[in-house]
């Protein structure tokens, strides 16, 4: 078993927990690390913390925390139509796709979609296909 100060993370932790293919899923997060001792020394696996280090060596995070910056909510991706018919995209949306005051967009209507192209690279593009 692995050292309770140490569980494996990463890729080391994908390598073991394909060596350990043929355990128990407990076997397998106690032979990672992920295991307490109980008071009268019985071996105890963490499975929500196994999980949540399989999936983060995956590449997928179930933890919004990495993804927050202090200042309140987090995008959603989402917007809704308001009562007076706007859509109103955030400035979280606008800062990260590096947007300025006075950028323009054009509105494509798609069957149960909206895209917005920018003006600047829709110019661009066709700028480069004329010359």
């Amino acid at each position: 078993m692995a050292d309770k100060n140490a569980p494996l993370k990463g890729k080391a932790l994908l390598q073991k927990f394909n060596e350990l293919a043929h355990l128990s899923k407990r076997e397998r997060a106690q032979g990672c690390g992920y295991y307490t001792l109980t008071k009268d020394n019985q071996v105890r696996a963490n499975l929500a913390d196994f999980y949540d280090a399989l999936l983060e060596a995956r590449g997928i995070s179930l933890s919004p925390e990495g993804t927050k910056d202090g200042r309140g909510r987090e995008p959603t991706y989402r917007v809704s139509v308001h009562k007076n018919g706007q859509i109103v995209i955030g400035s979280t949306y606008t800062q990260e796709m590096g947007l300025k005051p006075g950028d323009e967009f054009m509105i494509k209507l798609g069957y149960k979609h909206i895209r917005l192209e920018q003006l600047s690279d829709v110019e661009d593009e066709a700028g480069e296909i004329a010359e």
